[in-house]
C-alpha cells in the first residue's frame, strides 16, 4: 500500500490541510482538517461507501466559516489510511462495527482530545458513528446521522441466538422471478471487487454511473416506505439495492449511466472530482469498504451488539436524508425506529430533491440543518 506522503496532493478548498495521524488502533489515519483554533469546538465527519474524507470537501468550509474545527478521516479500508489488509481471505474482525467505532475513539485520543462536540456520519459512516456515540457518550457529545437510519440495538441479550438473517434473505430473494440478490450480499462475495475494478466500461464510467444511480439527479428515484422485511417488499427496491442475481454491481449500474449533458450539469460531482475517487480506488481497491458489508452479512459478528442490549443513544441526535434517497427506506422500519433508539432525538429532516449523496448534492442545505441542530444542543463545547 503506497504511503500517503508519496501520493500527489488532493485538490482541496482553501484552508483544509491533509495529514497522517499515527498509532490509531493499528492504523496510520489520513485526515482532512480545517478551522483549528483556540476554543473552537470540534466536529468529526465520518464518510460512507464508496466515499472518502474528500466527500466532505463542500461542507467543511461552510462549517469552518461558522466557527467549527472540522476533522474528516479516511476510515479503515479507505483512501490514504494505511495499516489494514486487502487480503479477502485475511482476518475480517478488524472491520467489524465495534472495532471501527474503536478507530474513532483512538483517533480522538491520538489528536490530543478527550471529546468532540459533534459526530456526523454518512452512509456506512452512519452506523459507525451511531455505535461510537452509543458506547462513548462522554466522548461524542452530539450525533448527526445521514442517509442511513440507526434502528437501535437488541432489546435483550438473554434471548435465543438470532438466525442468519442475511442468508435467509438471500435464499428468499433467490426464489423470486426473476431471482434477485441484496447488494450487501453481492458486496460480500469474493468476486465483488474484481467486478468493479475490472469492469468493461472502465472504473471512471462505473463510478460515474454508481454515484448517479443513487442521486437525486436520477429521476427514476421516487422512494417509498417498505411495509415489511419480506422478499416481495425488498423486490420493490431499485436494482442497485436488490440486484438481478445474474449481474454484478458494475453491470447493474451501467443501465443508469447518465448522458453527456447530465454529466456536464453535475456541479456537485465534476469529472475532476470524480477523478479523485477513481485514482484512490484504482490504487487502493474496494475491498476495505466491501469488508464492512462482509461483517454485516457474516453470522459470526451478528451478536456483537448484544453487549449493549437495551441501551439507547443518549446524546442529542438527529437524522438528515435526501427526499429522493431509497437508502433511507431500504431497511423497513429503521427510520421510524430512530426516536425509540435515541433518548434525546431532535428530529428527522429530508432535503428536497437530494438523493443518497446528500452531503455532496446539497451541502448548503445540510450544513444549515446541522448548524441549527448543534446550536440547540446542550453540549458545553457547542457554540
Amino acid at each position: 500500500m503506497t504511503e500517503s506522503r508519496d501520493l500527489p496532493p488532493l485538490p482541496l478548498p482553501a484552508g483544509i490541510a491533509s495529514r497522517q495521524i499515527e498509532g490509531v488502533n493499528g492504523l496510520s489515519v489520513h485526515i482532512l482538517e480545517g478551522g483549528a483554533g483556540a476554543n473552537r469546538p470540534v466536529l468529526l465527519l465520518v464518510h460512507g461507501y464508496p466515499e472518502l474524507a474528500f466527500s466532505w470537501r463542500a461542507m467543511m468550509p461552510l462549517l469552518m466559516a461558522a466557527g467549527w474545527h472540522v476533522i474528516a478521516p479516511d476510515l479503515r479500508g479507505f483512501g490514504r489510511t494505511t495499516g489494514w489488509s486487502r487480503d479477502y481471505d485475511g482476518d475480517l474482525a478488524p472491520f467489524r462495527m465495534i472495532n471501527m467505532a474503536t478507530d474513532l475513539v483512538a483517533l480522538v485520543h491520538a489528536l490530543g482530545l478527550t471529546s468532540v462536540a459533534g459526530l456526523i456520519g454518512h452512509d456506512l459512516g452512519s452506523p459507525v458513528a451511531a455505535t461510537a456515540a452509543l458506547i462513548r457518550p462522554d466522548m461524542f457529545q452530539s450525533l448527526v446521522l445521514l442517509s442511513a437510519p440507526f434502528a437501535g440495538v437488541p432489546a435483550r441479550a438473554d434471548g435465543p441466538q438470532p438466525p442468519d438473517r442475511a442468508m435467509a434473505l438471500d435464499e428468499a430473494l433467490a426464489a423470486l422471478d426473476p431471482p434477485r440478490r441484496h447488494y450487501a450480499m453481492a458486496n460480500s462475495m469474493a468476486g465483488a471487487e474484481a467486478d468493479m475494478l475490472n469492469c468493461p466500461q472502465g472504473l471512471h464510467a462505473f463510478m460515474r454511473a454508481y454515484f448517479h444511480s443513487k442521486s437525486g439527479d436520477n429521476h427514476a428515484n421516487a422512494p417509498e416506505r417498505l411495509a415489511a422485511p419480506t422478499p416481495a417488499e425488498f423486490a420493490r427496491l431499485p436494482r442497485y439495492y436488490v440486484l438481478d442475481r445474474d449481474k454484478g454491481m458494475a453491470e447493474t449500474v451501467a443501465a443508469d449511466m447518465p448522458d453527456a449533458a447530465t454529466i456536464a450539469a453535475c456541479d456537485w460531482l465534476t469529472d475532476d472530482d470524480l477523478a479523485v475517487y477513481v485514482r484512490e480506488y484504482a490504487r487502493n481497491g474496494f475491498q476495505g469498504g466491501l469488508n464492512f458489508y462482509r461483517c454485516w452479512t457474516d453470522p459470526r459478528f451478528a451478536n456483537d451488539m448484544r453487549l449493549f442490549a437495551g441501551r439507547k443513544i443518549s446524546v442529542p441526535t438527529c437524522f438528515i436524508g435526501g427526499s429522493r434517497d431509497w437508502g433511507i427506506h431500504q431497511t423497513p422500519g429503521a427510520l421510524d425506529a430512530m426516536p425509540r433508539a435515541c433518548s434525546d432525538y431532535r428530529g428527522t429532516y429530508l432535503v428536497p430533491g437530494a438523493g443518497h449523496w446528500v452531503t455532496q448534492e446539497a451541502p448548503e442545505a445540510v450544513t444549515a440543518l446541522v448548524l441549527d441542530f448543534l446550536k440547540g444542543c446542550a453540549s458545553p463545547n457547542a457554540l
